[in-house]
């Protein structure tokens, strides 16, 4: 309980103003009181976890999604070029250096061998990311979105990312829902929801505008025909499960937090899309 404040506020405000100024003062002691509080709050953690997480168990999960990334990769037969890439550009979003590197790597050729222990490896990701469903979510997610890289998603690899929902808890029916979500992010931004340019001409630019809203509908988990108090409590949901510094405070790797904020980037970019469409606040 924090109560110094209303205390020196009730002082001090009675002995300056009589008991209108103690009421003030109490108003004022409660405010500093409460923001006292989230601030302790803040400093242990979110949810009463500790900021930051055992720095092994943060090395086994970075370690687990490369690995679990390149046997999603592999599941087809062949790793693509492009899901290389995705690998590359991945640690280079994470500016990881040399020795990082050469584990993310390591832990994606891993993956990829035919023994890779895939249920031993996620069990283990559930069992040190227990009570912390976001970090789950966001393993998930990461796999996804790796799976998606060349734009398409092959039927085996469906099958692999089942496996990691059923595992980490989540249901078939989350998973597909995620994955629609993640064909719509790749959709948006092929038609520039992220900035990117649009072709130029009349129709060409509306229907490349269509797209954008379309998709960013689906990026925010609603119908086109959603009411403005639905959208608006779909966009709080996501960005509260997406939100960087909630996902730090709850053990997500430090060299993770870029992916993590361009994620919550990318629904905000959805969210204003929806916004300026409707015309609402």
């Amino acid at each position: 309980m924090h109560f110094f404040g209303k205390i020196l506020g009730v002082f001090f405000g009675f002995w300056f103003g009589g008991p209108f100024g103690a009421l003030l003062g109490l108003y004022i002691g409660h405010r500093f009181d409460r923001a006292k509080a989230i601030s302790q709050a803040r400093q242990s953690g979110f949810g009463g976890f500790q900021r930051g997480a055992n720095p092994a168990q943060q090395a086994e999960f970075f370690q687990a999604a490369f690995s679990v990334m390149g046997h999603v990769a592999k599941a087809k037969g062949q790793v693509t070029e492009q899901e290389i890439q995705l690998a590359s550009i991945m640690m280079q979003r994470m500016n990881l250096d040399e020795n990082q590197r050469r584990t993310a790597q390591e832990a994606f050729r891993q993956g990829k061998s035919a023994s890779f222990p895939l249920r031993d490896v996620l069990n283990r990701v559930r069992e040190i990311s227990r009570g912390r469903h976001d970090l789950t979510q966001f393993f998930l997610e990461l796999q996804i979105s790796a799976a998606f890289a060349d734009g398409s998603l092959h039927p085996k690899e469906r099958d692999v990312l089942h496996i990691v929902a059923e595992v980490l808890g989540f249901s078939a029916a989350q998973l597909e829902r995620r994955l629609k979500m993640q064909e719509a992010a790749y959709r948006f931004q092929q038609s520039g929801g992220f900035g990117g340019q649009h072709s130029g001409g009349g129709y060409q630019q509306q229907a490349t505008t269509q797209d954008q809203l379309a998709a960013a509908y689906e990026i925010l988990g609603v119908e086109a025909s959603a009411e403005a108090k639905e959208i608006k409590r779909a966009y709080r949901k996501l960005m509260n499960e997406h939100h960087p510094d909630k996902l730090s405070a709850k053990g997500l790797p430090p060299e993770m937090l870029e992916v993590a904020k361009e994620k919550a980037q990318e629904i905000q970019h959805a969210y204003d899309v929806v916004k300026k469409e409707r015309n609402f606040k």
